[in-house]
This record gives C-alpha cells, sequence and structure tokens, in this order.
C-alpha cells in the first residue's frame, strides 16, 4: 500500500486512469511517493506559518474548512509524526470541534503566498481537553488570547504541491526586497528635500532645485 492511497482512493485512481495521469503518479509510487514523517525541510516549512486550512468532516461525511492563525510558529512539531497548537476562545461555533468528535481524519493545507509554495497534510486529529501539560507546549508566550484546549494531529502522510495559479503575496512583515529597497530610497530622498528647507509632497521648480 502506498503512502499516497491515503488520498488515491480507487475512485480516484479510476479518474487518474481515465483522464491519463495514472501512470506518472503510479512511478511516483514506485519511487517511495509521498512522505509520511516530519523532514527538517517540513519543520522549517511549519515553524515560518502564522495560518493554515484545517479541513474536517462530520459522520455524514459533510466537509468544513477553517482558517487558523496566530503568531508565527503557533503550529508546532511535537515529534517526528505529531503537531498541535493550542486551541484559543474564538467564535464558540465548535464545528471542528464537532466534526473530529465523531470522525477523526483531517487535512491541514499549509501555504507560503511569497514563494508560492502549498504543503498538504493528511492524518487524525482531536481536541484535548484537560491536559495542562500538552497546553503548556503549545501556548505562545506573550499572545494575547484565552488558551481552551489543546489540538493535536498525527500525520500520515504529505505532500508538495504545485504552485501553479499561485498568486504571490506579502504580508506586512514580509515586503518584497525590492519594494522595501524602494521604500528606503524614497525616505531618503524625503529626508534630503527636508534638509533643504522643502516638504516631500512641495512642488519643485527646476529654478528652485539648482
Amino acid at each position: 500500500m502506498a503512502i499516497s492511497d491515503i488520498a488515491f482512493s480507487g475512485a480516484v485512481k479510476a479518474a487518474q486512469e481515465k483522464h491519463g495521469s495514472r501512470r506518472s503518479y503510479a512511478k511516483m509510487e514506485a519511487r517511495g511517493g509521498w512522505a509520511d514523517a516530519v523532514t527538517q525541510s517540513l519543520r522549517d516549512f511549519i515553524a515560518a506559518r502564522d495560518s493554515f486550512y484545517l479541513g474536517t468532516a462530520n459522520a455524514a461525511g459533510q466537509p468544513y474548512i477553517q482558517h487558523r492563525g496566530g503568531p508565527r510558529g503557533f503550529l508546532k512539531v511535537l515529534d517526528d509524526h505529531l503537531l498541535g497548537f493550542a486551541d484559543y476562545a474564538g467564535n464558540s461555533q465548535y464545528i471542528s470541534l464537532g466534526n473530529l468528535s465523531e470522525n477523526n481524519k483531517a487535512f491541514i493545507c499549509l501555504m507560503d503566498y511569497t514563494t508560492q509554495t502549498r504543503i498538504k497534510l493528511w492524518g487524525e486529529a482531536e481536541f484535548v481537553e484537560d491536559d495542562p501539560q500538552l497546553l503548556k507546549r503549545l501556548i505562545d508566550e506573550g499572545y494575547e488570547a484565552r488558551p481552551q484546549r489543546a489540538f493535536v494531529f498525527r500525520l500520515k502522510a504529505w505532500d508538495v504541491n504545485c504552485n501553479q495559479h499561485i498568486r504571490q503575496r506579502f504580508a506586512e512583515d514580509e515586503a518584497d526586497p525590492g519594494v522595501r529597497a524602494l521604500e528606503a530610497r524614497v525616505a531618503e530622498l524625503e529626508a534630503q528635500l527636508r534638509s533643504a528647507g522643502l516638504e516631500p509632497n512641495e512642488e519643485v521648480s527646476l529654478e528652485t532645485a539648482k
């Protein structure tokens, strides 16, 4: 059984066969296929994330996608197969909590829009109540939110997905180095104008500029 069988069910493989991609995926599986443990590269990728998307479904199969966010690295690697984060007080809908109580299958999608990288993680998850030691490992010091419980995710498989159609975006603290260089140059020129007794938004004639 290939690790990717967690996603490539019989129906999925039939669709791949019908549309011409099964042969390439079969070759991928023969070469070893997807990973099922945290590597150093995945650990580093997770540590740099400040958000991700969590997928769950209820017993009837109704899916739900939830955005989770926090300080960079709030999703923590506990060991080579276990991830976790502190679940803070929110809108109290408890959809993910309820779903996992009757269907422990879960999915995490990690995005890095700056490098247009998407990593998909399949596994099983649960919310853990009344485990102060575990919660202590997951709490982010200085983060102003009230932790309620721990979330743990047991990794079964992961894959780096194609970056096609991922639009590049930058958070405020991830500004493109080229943009930062331009901003620094603008600030420098504005300082020169002020030292010449001019305001940056003041029109300057060629005569004045001489």
